[in-house]
């Protein structure tokens, strides 16, 4: 993803000029927005300053990023910078450093969280709206021909069938990208399952197997998520694991469980909540579903649009949900 580098817009010129332009058009009264950004402008003194989003590789958190940073370049004036990272330790040292402001979507990094909120570097600020689910997927075909596939205990009934130039003699498993919140390898490891983990490498190449596997009724088993736009448009089945219990992931190499279900967070730095930028109050209003998020994701991939439009189309479309997060 591209960084991106927006000039800033302080609100005090957009005041200013709609001042000049009313005194030479001879009107009496301003406009609403800008009777709004007066309002703005009077509270946080027009500035919103440097505004650095954490961005993780996958298009459902470049939704939720360019929604943000639109809003924030466009309502408070902020100088936005979206800052390509990894999840995890990475993107909290970014914000322990100062190189990054705000984690939108964090998913299940419960000791790296709890650290950073312990050293005083980090604010949990609660969740977005989005719920997380990760798991073992097959596509709708094999599913409604093979319907008893759907529970782990059959896999390696089928393994044979899985077998790629990738697999060495075994069942295939498509794993994602090896950073993302994944253990696998331990679960193909401690369920005594005849598969090999191969990980495509990321969102994109994922998505695109699953296509292929449902459009060309290919044998495919892989690790796939909610929210994900993709799921509007290829129908895919989720396989029943061991049911997860509370700690039975608390050590990735022992885990023989399915993956839980994650209310999603925004993390923040300290110093970039204790500053005086508008975009903070921003960040902890911003809650959306779902299914927004897999509209404006669906509006990338699907329909080809840039970041910054697909966000500017959403932002258009859903003024109350903007305004709520405004304050």
């Amino acid at each position: 993803m591209r960084h991106l580098h927006k000039r800033r817009l302080r609100l005090a010129v957009v005041v200013a000029s709609a001042a000049l332009a009313l005194t030479a058009c001879g009107s009496g009264s301003v406009s609403d927005q800008t009777k709004e950004n007066e309002d703005k402008a009077a509270a946080s003194g027009g500035d919103c300053g440097e505004f650095k989003i954490i961005t993780h590789p996958w298009v459902g958190y470049t939704a939720d990023a360019y929604v943000v940073g639109h809003v924030a370049q466009e309502e408070l004036g902020c100088n936005v910078e979206y800052v390509d990272l990894k999840e995890g330790g990475p993107s909290y040292q970014a914000m322990a450093s100062g190189d990054g402001d705000v984690i939108l979507e964090e998913w299940s990094h419960e000791a790296e969280l709890k650290e950073a909120v312990d050293k005083g570097s980090a604010v949990d600020l609660g969740s977005p709206g989005n719920v997380g689910i990760i798991g073992w997927y097959v596509p709708g075909w094999l599913a409604e021909e093979h319907p008893d596939i759907l529970d782990y205990k059959n896999l390696n009934k089928y393994a044979a069938e899985f077998k790629t130039s990738e697999s060495g003699g075994k069942g295939q498993f498509l794993g994602s990208d090896p950073t993302f919140t994944q253990y696998d390898e331990a679960i193909v490891k401690n369920l005594d399952l005849d598969y090999k983990v191969v990980f495509s490498g990321g969102e994109t190449a994922t998505v695109e197997a699953f296509k292929k596997a449902q459009a060309n009724k290919e044998w495919l088993l892989g690790y796939f998520w909610e929210p994900q736009y993709v799921h509007a448009e290829v129908p895919l089945d989720r396989v029943k694991l061991p049911p997860y219990e509370e700690g039975c992931d608390a050590k990735k190499e022992d885990v023989a469980c399915d993956y839980a279900e994650t209310e999603l967070k925004k993390v923040a730095s300290t110093k970039f909540m204790d500053s005086d930028s508008t975009a903070p109050d921003l960040v902890k209003n911003f809650t959306w579903t779902n299914e927004d998020q897999n509209l404006v994701a669906k509006y990338i991939t699907a329909d080809k649009m840039k970041p910054e439009d697909a966000a500017k189309k959403w932002v258009d479309d859903n003024p109350d949900k903007v305004k709520a997060w405004l304050g």
